[in-house]
């Protein structure tokens, strides 16, 4: 029995206990929204983890990617920046390896880290010179084994997207490795995309292993010129179809979308994504909101990230300060997931059903500010070392910050409001005698 097989059977699976205590949430709501397919809990049956949950009524989640190159192949590196992510906060990680021992790195970071970990299956099978039917599927049942939580197919790439794409005249055209490795086989073969034609076939081996399907955007824009033509669209309403199917089949699975947006077509595009996929959990690369700001992306990607979060985007792809230019190192990868997590708990503080316990953790940083409580806003900070480094980087100890100092406007006021306060009772004190 798979979880949306339990949930429909009104049976309540221990991971279902556990992420509804750690959101603040009813477990028989979360049971339902399970059931379905709103909500997704990616967990390998293989494997233990801490199990988050992903959708509706939860906390908008952060994933970052990692993963080797042909240039650059440590796996030593790739658990470290693993390790890194988790520690930073990650919700869950990406390797999208595709250089070195592509089955040692994996392994080696599903050893490593307690979060769900995915993968993208055509960049094992490309590598090992697979891109074939048997291959797909080979590299797919094998990640499986593995313990992989999660696992990307750009299923929705298929011949009758690829018509739309070449009537489409982009700019940029396919930016998605994995939807590009998609068109080079159809266009070799002459044959349609494996997962999307035998997708009976993907839905058995995610069910068997428990995988949790991330339905990839393949066809997402790459520039902001191209951000919301017919070949997006024709994309999004086949992977409605296949969450319909996946559903049915009692898989879980959630849905990527773009990609660069402008800031304007953000709200369309996911409202737009949500109502074709019957509010299915929505995973978001992005939205990088300009093109003309490279080395600060993750800083683009998280106001984007923030603007499609409030308006139910669920799950954030975490982008670094090397996206567009090189291979993320440790520090980028730590700075890319605090920035992405600033970004979600910024939507979370906006987005219905979520808001009130979003704002709670804002409350008690207020409350702590205002009482000059300088070891709880440290601990209430989003990156405690970041915030304690900063504040004892000039070795004056004070009791306010450096830069209002006998100034401060929350101790000033603080005062006045003690010394109004004194006044009154002193008046009443005095009417009191005079009575």
């Amino acid at each position: 029995m798979t979880l949306i097989e339990d949930a429909e059977k009104g049976k309540t699976p221990p991971e279902v206990e556990i992420v509804a205590r750690k959101e603040g949430v009813d477990p028989e709501k979360l049971l339902r929204l399970l059931a379905r397919g709103r909500v997704v809990i990616p967990r390998n049956a293989r494997r233990k983890i801490e199990p988050i949950g992903v959708g509706e009524t939860l906390t908008t989640k952060v994933n970052l990617n990692l993963g080797s190159s042909r240039g650059v192949a440590d796996p030593r590196a790739e658990v470290e920046k693993a390790v890194v992510a988790m520690e930073a906060g990650a919700d869950t990680v990406m390797d999208l390896s595709t250089g070195g021992d592509l089955d040692l790195i994996r392994q080696k970071i599903l050893a490593a880290v307690k979060i769900p970990v995915g993968t993208v299956p055509i960049y094992q099978a490309e590598v090992e010179g697979e891109l074939t039917g048997q291959g797909l599927f080979d590299a797919l049942e094998k990640q499986a084994k593995d313990g992989v939580d999660f696992v990307t197919v750009h299923a929705g790439v298929n011949l009758n997207s690829f018509e739309r794409l070449k009537r489409s005249g982009r700019i940029m055209g396919v930016v998605s490795r994995g939807g590009s490795l998609t068109l080079k086989y159809m266009s070799e073969t002459g044959e349609d995309n494996p997962y999307y034609a035998e997708y009976d076939h993907l839905l058995d081996i995610a069910k068997e292993h428990e995988l949790t399907l991330s339905l990839g955007d393949g066809l997402r824009p790459g520039c902001i010129n191209d951000s919301s033509d017919r070949a997006k669209y024709m994309e999004f309403i086949m992977l409605g179809e296949l969450v319909e199917r996946a559903r049915r089949a009692g898989v879980q699975a959630m849905v990527e979308g773009p990609g660069h947006v402008p800031a304007d077509e953000i709200v369309t595009s996911v409202r737009a994504m949500k109502y074709v996929t019957d509010g299915a959990p929505l995973y978001l690369l992005g939205p990088i909101v300009t093109d003309v700001a490279p080395g600060y992306d993750h800083i683009t990607a998280a106001i984007g990230g923030t603007i499609a979060g409030m308006n139910g985007a669920d799950f954030l792809c975490a982008t670094t300060p090397s996206e567009h230019l090189d291979l993320p190192t440790k520090e980028d990868i730590f700075e890319g997931t605090i920035v992405t997590r600033i970004a979600a708990h910024a939507a979370d503080i906006a987005k219905a059903g979520v808001r009130d316990r979003a704002r709670e953790w804002d409350r008690k940083m207020a409350v702590a500010r205002r009482d000059l409580d300088w070891p709880t806003q440290f601990d209430l900070a989003i990156n405690p070392s970041l915030a304690r480094q900063i504040r004892h980087r000039r070795g004056v100890e004070i009791d306010t910050c450096t830069m209002c100092n006998e100034l401060c406007a929350i101790r000033l006021a603080k005062e006045a409001m003690e010394r109004e306060e004194r006044k009154g009772q002193e008046r009443k004190e005095q009417k009191k005698k005079d009575a």
